[in-house]
């Protein structure tokens, strides 16, 4: 039995730096066991990065052709641009003007003492191009607290949860924004119902797809404008 197991492990190719091969099943414990761990603890990141690899078999391959299938969305996969402090010029972003995207991501940042090196790498996605979705939806996961305008508290991350349960479909992302707001007092539950989730549902259903954006290049752009562009309407 253990010769079979491991002709069986052989035929599983590591696909990128760090990519772990697991069979459905094992997918299946770790998906459960990530869920427990990231609901009891929502700022688990590595949890949470996991449970979107092992859940997110349907969503992602959606997300890839929305990106395949748009000009942008389309350059963005061939070159495959990373947001991380060793590709940002900083000093650039903080010298643009006040409300454009350059300026207002480094704010973010400064504001809630975050870095965006602080994304994990996808480990369990058995697709290489698959996996730079997932790493790419991650790393622009600051910009829509940007866009939206909402800080990385309790209350701001599920509102985020849910533009982009909307947006991307993925099953971590409803997770979270169904099981979030279960910590949260009961005034900020009513601010919550009465009119950030219904502004995050209705901005992610008239929003384009937020991956189809090479931010990158948009840093001098106007916040305001770009979340017109998109469809994202101005926050309560």
């Amino acid at each position: 039995r253990g010769e079979e197991e491991e002709e069986e492990m052989e035929g599983w190719q590591q696909l990128y730096p760090g990519h772990i091969p697991t069979s459905p099943l094992q997918k299946a414990l770790l998906a459960a066991g990530s869920a427990v761990m990231a609901l009891y603890d929502p700022y688990r990141h590595d949890m949470v990065a996991v449970l979107g690899e092992t859940t997110g078999c349907l969503a992602l391959p959606n997300l890839r052709d929305k990106m395949k299938n748009h000009p942008e969305g389309y350059r963005i996969l061939q070159e495959r641009p990373r947001i991380r402090l060793s590709t940002l010029d900083m000093a650039r972003l903080q010298g643009l003007p006040e409300g454009s995207l350059g300026r207002e991501y480094v704010r973010f940042l400064e504001d809630n003492k975050v870095s965006p090196d602080t994304r994990m790498p996808p480990k369990f996605v058995d697709d290489e191009e698959l996996a730079y979705v997932i790493q790419r939806y991650r790393e622009v996961h600051d910009l829509m607290h940007t866009l939206l305008g909402m800080p990385t508290n309790m209350l701001g991350e599920v509102v985020v949860k849910w533009f982009e349960a909307i947006q991307t479909g993925l099953p971590m992302c409803v997770l979270g924004a169904a099981f979030g707001p279960v910590r949260l007092s009961t005034r900020k539950l009513q601010v919550l119902a009465t009119e950030l989730v219904p502004w995050a549902i209705r901005s992610g259903l008239n929003a384009s797809c937020v991956l189809n954006v090479y931010y990158e290049q948009r840093w001098e752009q106007p916040v305001e404008s770009l979340r017109e562009e998109l469809g994202i309407f101005p926050p309560p």
